[in-house]
Formats: C-alpha cells, structure tokens, sequence
C-alpha cells in the first residue's frame, strides 16, 4: 500500500470514528473523547464520566496502523467498527482484528496481520 492509499485510510478512520463520538450518551453524565496520536498511527475512542455514581473511563475503540495495516485492538462497538471502514472503502484484506487470537483470525474474513 502506498502513502496516497494510508492517507486515505487516515481520513476513512478519523471520519468513520467522529461519527460515533458525535453520538450522545442517552444517560448518565458520559461524554466521548477521541484522540489521535501525533504520528496519526492510533486512534482512541473512550468514554469517561459518572453512571448510576460509578465512575466511567474505559476504550470503547482503540485502532492502529501498523506496516500499512489498520489494527482493531478494541471494539466496543455494536456492529463492529470493521464493518464501517470496510462500508466506507477500506479493504477487508488491510484490517486485522486484533482482539482475535492470531489462531482464529484465519477464520475471519479480515487480514491474518
């Protein structure tokens, strides 16, 4: 893959991730960060906050690019972020998901790494 083709996916993640954030939270005092590394290499979205006076702050998704691959560490999306880069023109061969043990990732139908 070439640099027009990371760049690319780049804005596909940060697009795709932003509309997620822009999601309101239907209850408790939750709010969204996104945060993009300086190097643009990963991608967090977390969700901090207070629900039902439990302290909230945990990765709802963590993506990477790695050796020209988009890497879903985490996944705590309802349809599988995935789904939604390969929707908005990512190929399925340049996503590993990661959160997979490298024994069963052959069985997706996404990269091995």
């Amino acid at each position: 893959m070439d640099s027009l083709d990371v760049d690319e996916h780049r804005k596909i993640i940060s697009r795709v991730l932003q509309e997620y954030y822009n999601i309101p939270y239907s209850y408790g005092d939750l709010e969204r960060r996104f945060i993009i590394s300086k190097d643009d290499n990963n991608y967090l979205l977390i969700t901090l906050g207070w629900k039902n006076d439990q302290r909230v702050h945990g990765c709802l998704v963590h993506i990477e690019i790695i050796n020209d691959k988009i890497w879903i560490h985490r996944d705590g999306t309802e349809d599988g972020i995935a789904n939604d880069l390969v929707a908005a023109g990512i190929p399925k061969e340049r996503i590993v998901l990661a959160f997979h043990p490298p024994e069963i990732r052959p069985y997706t139908e996404f990269a091995v790494q």
